[in-house]
C-alpha cells in the first residue's frame, strides 16, 4: 500500500475539495427540483388544458425516468467515465428545465420534466464520489451529500414562492436551468478526474446482487417506507398549496409559512434523531414518526379550512418527515449487508422516485374527484398500512459501515487479516471482496477499539510493503 491507511484521520484536501464540490452539484440539481414543488400546483392551474389530474402529473413525472435512468445512468458510468455521464444528465435537465420555462401548455410542462427527471444522475455521482475519496473516508463523504440533500429541501421550498412572486413558475424554472449550468461549471472546473473508476459495492448497483437485495424482507419493509413517504410528499404538495391560498395567504407569501415550519420543525426532529441514534432507540421513534404523520393527514383531512389549521398540521406533518427521512437512509445502512449496501440503496433510490411519481399522480386524481379531503385520507391509509409492515421491523443493530483497503495484500494474507480484525473490540462483521481489495465492515462505534485496529491496519501495510 502506497498511503498508510488512517481511520481516525480527516479527509485530505483534495477529498474534501472532490466531496464538497460533488455535494454543491447535487445540491444545485435538487435544489432546482424542491423549488418547484410548493408552486407548481398554484401557478398551473393557469396554463392551458390543465387539470388537476394533469397538474399532479406535472409535479410528479420526473420520478418516472428517474426509476428507469438511475441505475442504467449509473452502470454506463462505469464505462464511459463518470463526469462525461453526470455532465450528460445534467444537460437533459437544462434542457427540461428550458422547454418547462418557455411552455404555456401543462402539456409542455409535462415534456419538461420528464427531460429533467431523464437527468438519472445521483449513481453516478455516488459512485465519482467514492472513486474520489478513500475507503477509510466513503461513509464521511456520503454523510456530507445526505446533508446537502436535506439542506437543498429546505432552501427549495422557501426560495420556489420567493422567486415564482416575481417570475410566476417560469422563473422558477429559468432559475433551475442556472442553477444547473452552474452546476456544470462546476463539475469541468472543480471537481477534479479520478485516477481510475472501479465498480465499489458499498456505493455502486451492482445487477448480480439485485435478488439478494429483493430477497431481504428487512430491506424491503424500508423500500416501502421511503415509497410511501414520498408518495405522501408529493400528494400533500399537490393539495396545500392551494389550500393555503384559498384560505387567503397570497399568492408569492408562502415561503413566510415553510420557513419557520421547516425551521421548528427540524429543531423538533434532531433530539429524536439524536435518541433514535445515540439512545439507540430507533424502533420506536420511527414507529412514532409514521403515527404522528398519521395525525397530521387526518387533522389535514378534516381541518383545512383555515390558515392557522393548515399551518399547525403542515408543521407536525413536517416534523415526522424529516425525522424519517433522517432515518430511513441510516436504517438501510445498519441493515444492509456491508458489501451489498450500494445495490440496495439503488433499489431504496428507486423506490423514492416511484413513490414521488405515483404520489403526485394520485394526488391530482384524488383531487379532482373527490376533493381535498380525500387526498389526506387516501394518505392516512396508505401510512396505516406503513405502520403495520414497520411494527413488524427487527430492532436494527446499531453498526456503521467501514472500509479498509486491502491493496498489496495476498488472499493468505487478506484472510487472516479479517480474521484478527474480527479480535478488535467492537469489529462485528467482516467481508473481504478479493476482485475489489476491499474489506467491508460492520463496527459498533461506541465499543470499537480504534487505536487496537489502526495498529492492525498498520502491521498489515508494513508486511505488504516488505
Amino acid at each position: 500500500m502506497n498511503n498508510v491507511q488512517d481511520i481516525t484521520s480527516p479527509m485530505t484536501a483534495p477529498e474534501r475539495r472532490a466531496t464538497l464540490s460533488l455535494a454543491g452539484i447535487y445540491a444545485l440539481r435538487m435544489l432546482g427540483l424542491f423549488m418547484i414543488l410548493p408552486v407548481l400546483s398554484l401557478f398551473a392551474e393557469q396554463l392551458e388544458g390543465a387539470t388537476p389530474a394533469l397538474i399532479g402529473l406535472a409535479m410528479s413525472i420526473y420520478g418516472l425516468p428517474q426509476v428507469l435512468l438511475q441505475i442504467p445512468f449509473g452502470l454506463l458510468s462505469d464505462r464511459f467515465g463518470r463526469k462525461k455521464i453526470i455532465i450528460i444528465g445534467l444537460l437533459l435537465f437544462f434542457v427540461g428545465s428550458v422547454i418547462a420555462a418557455l411552455s404555456t401548455s401543462i402539456y409542455g410542462i409535462l415534456v419538461g420534466r420528464a427531460f429533467q427527471g431523464a437527468g438519472a444522475i445521483s449513481a453516478a455521482i455516488m459512485a465519482l464520489v467514492a472513486d474520489l475519496t478513500q475507503e477509510v473516508h466513503r461513509t464521511k463523504a456520503m454523510a456530507l451529500i445526505g446533508v446537502s440533500i436535506g439542506g437543498s429541501f429546505g432552501l427549495g421550498i422557501v426560495l420556489g414562492p420567493i422567486i415564482a412572486s416575481f417570475g410566476g413558475v417560469q422563473g422558477v424554472f429559468w432559475m433551475t436551468a442556472l442553477l444547473t449550468a452552474l452546476a456544470i461549471f462546476a463539475l469541468v472546473y472543480f471537481v477534479p478526474n479520478p485516477p481510475q473508476s472501479k465498480v465499489h459495492r458499498d456505493t455502486n448497483f451492482v445487477p448480480g446482487q439485485m435478488a439478494d437485495a429483493l430477497k431481504n424482507p428487512d430491506l424491503l419493509r424500508l423500500d416501502y417506507g421511503i415509497f410511501t413517504l414520498h408518495l405522501i410528499l408529493m400528494a400533500t404538495f399537490v393539495v396545500v398549496p392551494t389550500l393555503m391560498r384559498d384560505a387567503g395567504l397570497a399568492t408569492g407569501l408562502q415561503w413566510q409559512v415553510y420557513l419557520p415550519v421547516f425551521v421548528v420543525s427540524m429543531g423538533i426532529a434532531v433530539p429524536f434523531i439524536i435518541l433514535a441514534e445515540k439512545k439507540r432507540k430507533m424502533k420506536p421513534v420511527f414507529i412514532g414518526a409514521i403515527a404522528v404523520l398519521i395525525a397530521a393527514m387526518l387533522g389535514l383531512a378534516q381541518f383545512h379550512q383555515s390558515l392557522v389549521e393548515i399551518i399547525g398540521f403542515l408543521g407536525l406533518f413536517f416534523c415526522g418527515f424529516n425525522l424519517l427521512e433522517a432515518t430511513l437512509p441510516s436504517l438501510v445502512s445498519k441493515t444492509a449487508p456491508a458489501d451489498l449496501k450500494g445495490t440496495a440503496m439503488g433499489a431504496y433510490s428507486s423506490s423514492q422516485f416511484m413513490g414521488l411519481f405515483i404520489g403526485g399522480l394520485l394526488g391530482g386524481v384524488f383531487k379532482g374527484e373527490y376533493g381535498e379531503a380525500a387526498v389526506f385520507v387516501f394518505c392516512a391509509a396508505l401510512l396505516s398500512s406503513w405502520l403495520l409492515v414497520a411494527l413488524t421491523m427487527k430492532p436494527p443493530r446499531y453498526l456503521a459501515n467501514l472500509l479498509i483497503s486491502l491493496n498489496n495484500l495476498d488472499r493468505q494474507d487478506a484472510d487472516k487479516f479479517a480474521a484478527d480484525m474480527l479480535d478488535v473490540a467492537g469489529v462485528e462483521e467482516v467481508t473481504l471482496n478479493y476482485e475489489d481489495a476491499v474489506a467491508y465492515l460492520k463496527v459498533d462505534n461506541q465499543r470499537l477499539d480504534t487505536q487496537q485496529l489502526q495498529a492492525l491496519i498498520m502491521q498489515y501495510e508494513a508486511h505488504a510493503g516488505r
